[in-house]
């Protein structure tokens, strides 16, 4: 039995050579770029849906108006890009390639001399294509878009408070504490507005290397004054103390005063205690950094979720490895099949991501290891179905 060659491979007196770009490539791409396509756009439409489920509620009884609603979700799209990328890779590759190895056109350009890592070769380009995006999402877009939408969020909530209650209340967070450790200052705020950027209730205690008491500073209210680069404090009074004698040494009054050396930002303080999901890529890098300086391990969950992230960059070279044998080998059965077998190959990722997470959380290996095991797992899966399939 023979096979027979594709048309684009025929000409008179035998075989034609293969071209850098020849019709086959333009065939793979035109076939997969469709179903890419159609699978974005579904996932992300699937991914809106869930969103406007979780946030209508919200952002309507916020106040927020049609066109309101509408430039919220033109906001968020973006967000999803990097989550639906490894998704819609897996699942277009899977289709698409096991379309072709349905009708024999794969078996039909092996046939005619080309090999197999030929043939691949533009799902590899698209791919590699794939991770310069993706670092380009994480990095730049998804924190824009990530933070934007809560700014947006927000600005509604604002917006009707202001109707019914103080100022000095609208956006209100309760009970806010920050520990500096590198520059031995302690933070308390018994409520800091989001609406007009102060802090009320204010208390800042100095220490010296033994965390003990030098200077604490009292105020009804402050403010981080961006230009100047320091904190205003309003009302309040600076204290010195003698940390041998753990005595009060000198008490000063003041109706406002600039403190220069104290430069802690706000919104990093109001960072503390949120979901890592919650979080942009360069909100998670700020507190990766605060939690390491004093090895707390509240910020193990913050540090695997922004390990994750550049994980995430090979994502798209992992799909394609897995995609690839899953698809051209076995017996040739419907191409739908193929998109089944991506939530088996997702819930499998699923569990090493959650394994990994609750190793690194327990402090038995290392935030960044956690962060890059499910992806080592899948990439030695890859590895052994190639392996089965030469």
């Amino acid at each position: 039995m023979t096979t027979e060659l594709p048309y684009y491979l025929i000409k008179r007196g035998g075989r034609a050579p293969i071209p850098p770009v020849n019709t086959f490539d333009r065939h793979l791409l035109r076939e997969w770029l469709e179903i890419l396509s159609l699978v974005l756009l579904l996932t992300c439409g699937l991914l809106l849906v869930q969103v406007m489920y979780d946030d209508f509620r919200d952002l309507r009884e916020a106040g927020a108006r049609g066109l309101d609603l509408f430039r919220y979700v033109l906001v968020a799209i973006p967000g999803f890009l990097a989550v639906t990328l490894p998704i819609v890779l897996l699942t277009s590759t899977l289709f698409v390639l096991g379309k072709l190895h349905k009708s024999n056109e794969l078996t039909a350009m092996r046939a005619a001399g080309v090999g197999f890592g030929r043939l691949m070769a533009p799902i590899w380009l698209v791919g590699a294509l794939c991770c310069a995006v993706s670092w380009w999402l994480n990095a730049s877009v998804v924190p824009w878009s990530v933070e934007e939408t809560r700014l947006m969020k927000e600005g509604f909530q604002f917006r009707k408070q202001a109707q019914s209650i103080p100022e000095d209340r609208i956006g209100a967070v309760y009970s806010v504490g920050f520990d500096d450790p590198e520059r031995r200052r302690m933070w308390f705020f018994n409520r800091y507005s989001k609406f007009t950027n102060r802090a009320y209730g204010v208390s800042v205690t100095e220490m010296d290397v033994r965390r003990r008491e030098t200077n604490r500073v009292v105020a009804a209210q402050a403010w981080y004054d961006g230009d100047r680069h320091g904190w205003v404090f309003e009302n309040g009074r600076e204290m010195g103390f003698n940390p041998d004698a753990g005595v009060n040494t000198s008490s000063d009054p003041f109706s406002e005063r600039f403190f220069p050396r104290f430069q802690e930002n706000p919104r990093l303080m109001l960072l503390i205690d949120r979901r890592p999901i919650d979080l942009s890529f360069t909100e998670l890098r700020q507190l990766t950094d605060y939690y390491s300086r004093e090895n707390n391990p509240k910020g193990v969950p913050y540090a695997v979720r922004y390990y994750g992230l550049i994980a995430d960059i090979l994502g798209p070279l992992i799909v394609i490895a897995i995609a690839i044998p899953f698809a051209v080998s076995g017996v040739r059965v419907n191409p739908a099949v193929g998109v089944s077998k991506s939530i088996g190959l997702f819930f499998l990722y699923y569990v090493l991501n959650h394994l990994a997470e609750s190793l690194a959380t327990k402090q038995l290996i290392d935030a960044a290891l956690a962060a890059w095991l499910p992806d080592i797992g899948m990439a030695c899966l890859a590895v052994v179905l190639f392996f089965r399939l030469r």
